[in-house]
Order: C-alpha cells, then sequence, then structure tokens
C-alpha cells in the first residue's frame, strides 16, 4: 500500500497562491513556496520542474477554478439572468476566495507569462477563446451585435465587478 504524498501539487500551489497574494507575484519562488508550505524544496521540483511552470500552473488553476461558475452563469436562461449572475459570480466568487481572486486581478504578466512553456501559454490561450466564446453567444442571446454592444456586455459583467473587488482587495507590498 503506498503512502500519500505530504505535499500535493495543489497543496504547494495554495501555498504559492498565499505567497502571490500576500507579497506579490515576485515572492513565489520555489525555495519561498517549500517554506511556506512545509515541503523540502524537492517536493517543489518534482511537481514543478522550475519556476515557471509553478506560477503558470498557479495561473491556470486560478483562471480554472474562477471560470468554472462563470461560464455556468453565462450559459442560464434568460440571457438577462445570464448576464445578472455572471456578474455577481464575479463579486460572490472574489468574495469567498480572497487568495484567488487577489493572483487573478494580478493578471498573467507578473506571473512570468512570457517565460511560460509553449503548452501553458496555449493552454491559458484557450482559456480566453473560450471565455471570449461564451461572451459572444451571451452577447448573440442577448440580440447584442455590435462590437461597442459587446463590449458594454463585458463592461457589466466582468469589468465593473472587478473594479469593485479590486477597491476592497488586499494588495501585496
Amino acid at each position: 500500500m503506498s503512502r500519500k504524498p505530504a505535499h500535493t501539487a495543489d497543496s504547494l500551489l495554495d501555498a504559492a497562491a498565499e505567497l502571490a497574494a500576500t507579497e506579490g507575484a515576485a515572492a513565489v519562488t520555489m525555495s519561498a513556496v517549500a517554506a511556506a508550505a512545509g515541503a523540502p524544496s524537492g517536493s517543489v521540483y518534482y511537481r514543478f520542474p522550475d519556476r515557471p511552470a509553478l506560477l503558470a500552473a498557479l495561473w491556470l488553476r486560478t483562471l480554472d477554478r474562477f471560470q468554472t461558475g462563470f461560464l455556468e452563469a453565462l450559459q442560464l436562461d434568460p440571457p438577462q439572468q445570464a448576464a445578472i449572475q455572471a456578474a455577481h459570480h464575479v463579486t460572490d466568487w472574489s468574495l469567498h476566495h480572497p487568495t484567488d481572486a487577489a493572483v487573478l486581478l494580478m493578471g498573467p504578466e507578473p506571473f512570468g507569462y512570457a517565460q511560460w512553456s509553449e503548452d501553458a501559454r496555449t493552454a491559458a490561450a484557450a482559456r480566453q477563446r473560450r471565455l471570449d466564446n461564451a461572451i459572444r453567444s451571451l452577447a448573440d442571446r442577448l440580440g447584442y451585435r455590435t462590437r461597442s454592444d459587446r463590449e458594454r456586455l463585458t463592461l457589466l459583467i466582468i469589468d465593473l465587478p472587478y473594479a469593485a473587488i479590486r477597491r476592497t482587495a488586499h494588495h501585496p507590498h
């Protein structure tokens, strides 16, 4: 019978998220994550070959956690309710997951996007396309055909709720 690992990828990413939320993305180093998780540095390197892989995994996991409920909200009927629920998801999720929200609010660039592997950048682009397509679909269902209508929809369901969260979010040093 094999033993369950003491330090899983998720527990290490949790430590990385906490470091990023409290001290900024630059504080997320392999040794800092190991120390924060109470793990040997070998455990971090075993799951993430290097810092860009760790940072990409943190960003993608955070994006997935947020997008799951957001994308579900965008599918609701009637479409007006979908827009309302999507906006509520942004604020509710952020308030219930402040560490992940802090990571998401930073955007991928502070997490070394340019140094990520091609696979990680492709995965991030696929998630963005999935989000863009879902918003486009909601806009179509609402009868919003022009670019400015779609931009207003994005403003209402993403940008304004994030502005409210950003205002109250703890910013790293």
